[in-house]
């Protein structure tokens, strides 16, 4: 117990020293944690609340650090990500239309994968990717949630595979390399270096602010719809 205290003391309190120590115990299993991550989030669909932007940022700020290779992790997680996005396309391709073509209002009990699949993000991405066509696979790196779908989309959609590489590979090194990049940046600036539990605080703050967003806009469109809905009956019957 008195161990586990210490930890969390020394977590709170002293959070660069405390990862800068993990690392340096651990390096080859962070390594390879950060890559299981980045992959899990990019190509598993069931998994899109992992975190993408903040940890990206965050491990070019330790690379500041000194306390990992900034070129060998960036170089990591690029692949992570072509092959996140990779295996997330075939896996559209093979189950997705059965995804998109299941109404929920027929009646049929959905299969196991249609109950994991968050319809909703679904159709953001699909809207998303209808919007920018093959961009939304570049473009949708910077977005939380439509990242981990428009993949699925792209494979469900039959978009061609070559053309998909070449946009899989853009994004993947674009997203990394800007994320990384700035994390590397700001992260030898004195404030960040003295207020590092902050800025990951301040960081992880605006990676999930957007998912705020939406859900605030959706309670609100919901809200509009069911207004409208109950309006309809009371107009017919004057």
């Amino acid at each position: 117990m008195h161990d586990f205290l210490e930890t969390a003391k020394h977590l709170f309190t002293d959070l660069p020293g405390f990862l800068d120590g993990f690392i340096a115990d651990y390096g080859f299993w962070v390594y390879a944690l950060l890559f299981a991550i980045i992959f899990a989030e990019t190509g598993l669909v069931v998994a899109p609340f992992l975190p993408g932007d903040s940890l990206l940022f965050t491990v070019g700020a330790l690379a500041a650090r000194g306390s990992m290779n900034v070129w060998l992790i960036a170089g990591l997680l690029i692949v992570a990500g072509v092959l996140g996005d990779a295996v997330n396309y075939w896996v559209g391709k093979w189950i997705g239309p059965r995804v998109f073509r299941y109404d929920p209002s027929s009646g049929k009990a959905p299969t196991l994968l249609e109950r994991l699949l968050n319809r909703r993000h679904l159709d953001r991405a699909h809207e998303f990717y209808e919007k920018y066509g093959g961009k939304a696979v570049v473009l949708g790196r910077f977005v939380p949630i439509v990242r981990t779908f428009v993949p699925f989309v792209a494979g469900a959609g039959a978009m061609n595979y070559s053309k998909f590489v070449v946009y899989n590979i853009a994004g993947a090194v674009l997203w990394v390399g800007v994320c990384v990049g700035a994390g590397y940046a700001f992260g030898n600036i004195d404030f960040v270096k003295n207020n590092f539990e902050l800025v990951v605080v301040g960081i992880i703050i605006v990676s999930v602010l957007p998912m705020g967003v939406e859900w605030v806009l959706a309670r609100r469109r919901a809200k509009s719809a069911g207004k409208g809905g109950e309006a309809g009956p009371k107009g017919g019957e004057g």
